[in-house]
């Protein structure tokens, strides 16, 4: 089946996030929003049609996965990673942030520290926070239009004159891969040197990888489990269909979690704090791992020519602006340090001048000031249009 991602689809009046709400969040009738990970795209066909089928049967009563919910994720690892892995090291959650905030609890304890790379996705320091934890960072590097992890840091966090003035013990690091905000994809050698330290100082390894399967032409990914089996048993793995086949409203996600200890933990602090998915959060992640591929390999590529406008375009047309590029998700980290202003200056110039809304970089830590970051997952003259509203502010300035 061909899909269709140039049509501008009205979502309006349908209580979504990203449109119905950004006037009354942002101030403004005529804005365009391209601040939240929710693509602008009608889910795949076969996903309609197996919630569709679903919704028929009059039955909503409390459920569980199945054994074919189960077996597509199993399926889908082995098909995607090469990883293989066992269906009782799946654990159901509804999203990943929630899981976020078990794993935390599960292995730490109040007053311990839990490792953050910034700029950093911002609900992670909730999850830290919100557990009694304390915020370490191990801060990325921006080199020449690149970010790369700070492993001699990362080391320096155990060192004994370090420790003096650290949290008592660090128990976690919240990896993420691809990393989002930046879009970063990190390959064997720096997902090895990560694993390598947190074996090292009895640190287990918590990896966000919600976007793995987002990824633009040339990249692939691998799981920080599938490395070596002392890793995979270091290790908790948060996936999810819901980002790749933008079903983020069907909240649904698979943690992995090989070591039974660490997968007990979980469990017995998931149970008090969490659910599992609801019925249609099972059905939907069955037929996206089983019958989405199309759908997705559709995407990628318009994905693909969203970038390249993109980046073509703020090259010859906005200067002050410059593109990180990103290896995966449809998320880019924009330095907009040239424009000259402060965080929250920049910020009310996109709403205020532009008309488009962006997610303020400063949320995503200190190491943000003066990025923002713009969601490119919708057709192309929605983008073509915010790309000609800033570039026209900024002539203005």
């Amino acid at each position: 089946m061909k899909y269709n991602f140039d049509e501008i689809c009205d979502r309006k009046n349908t209580d979504c996030y990203k449109w119905d709400l950004a006037p009354h969040i942002f101030g403004h009738e005529d804005i365009i929003p391209m601040w939240v990970a929710d693509m602008d795209f009608p889910a795949a066909q076969p996903m309609v049609y197996a919630l569709t089928q679903r919704a028929e049967h009059p039955f909503y009563g409390y459920t569980h996965p199945g054994p074919t919910v189960v077996d597509s994720v199993v399926e889908r690892m082995k098909k995607k990673f090469n990883w293989q892995i066992e269906p009782d090291w799946i654990v159901f959650t509804p999203g990943v942030v929630p899981a976020l905030h078990s794993a935390i609890r599960s292995l730490t304890h109040p007053g311990d520290g839990v490792i953050l790379q910034e700029p950093t996705y911002h609900p992670f320091f909730p999850a830290i926070t919100e557990s009694g934890c304390q915020i370490v960072k191990n801060n990325l590097k921006l080199l020449n239009g690149r970010y790369y992890q700070d492993y001699d840091d990362l080391e320096s966090k155990f060192l004994p004159q370090t420790r003096l003035h650290s949290p008592p013990r660090i128990k976690t690091i919240l990896f993420c891969n691809p990393h989002n905000p930046v879009g970063r994809l990190w390959n064997v050698d720096g997902i090895t040197q990560v694993g390598e330290i947190a074996l090292d100082n009895n640190m287990t390894v918590i990896s966000d990888e919600i976007h793995c399967e987002l990824l633009f032409k040339g990249n692939k990914h691998v799981p920080f489990a599938s490395i070596s089996e002392e890793f995979e048993q270091n290790s908790i793995t948060c996936m999810a269909p819901t980002k790749t086949f933008n079903i983020p409203g069907i909240a649904v996600s698979s943690i992995i979690i090989p070591n039974k200890k660490l997968r007990d933990g979980f469990n017995e602090i998931g149970s008090v704090i969490v659910s599992g998915p609801n019925l249609f959060g099972y059905t939907a992640l069955e037929a996206a791992y089983r019958y989405g591929d199309e759908w997705l390999d559709q995407v990628l590529d318009y994905l693909q020519g969203n970038l390249d406008l993109l980046m073509e375009y703020i090259k010859e047309n906005i200067p002050g602006i410059e593109v990180i590029e990103p290896q995966g998700t449809y998320l880019v980290w924009l330095d907009c340090r040239g424009l000259g202003m402060g965080p929250a200056e920049l910020g009310r110039f996109m709403l205020d001048d532009a008309k488009v809304a962006l997610e303020d970089g400063f949320i995503f830590g200190e190491t943000g000031n003066g990025f923002m970051r713009m969601n490119i997952a919708c057709p192309r003259l929605i983008l073509e249009e915010a790309l000609q509203r800033i570039e026209a502010a900024v002539n203005k300035r």
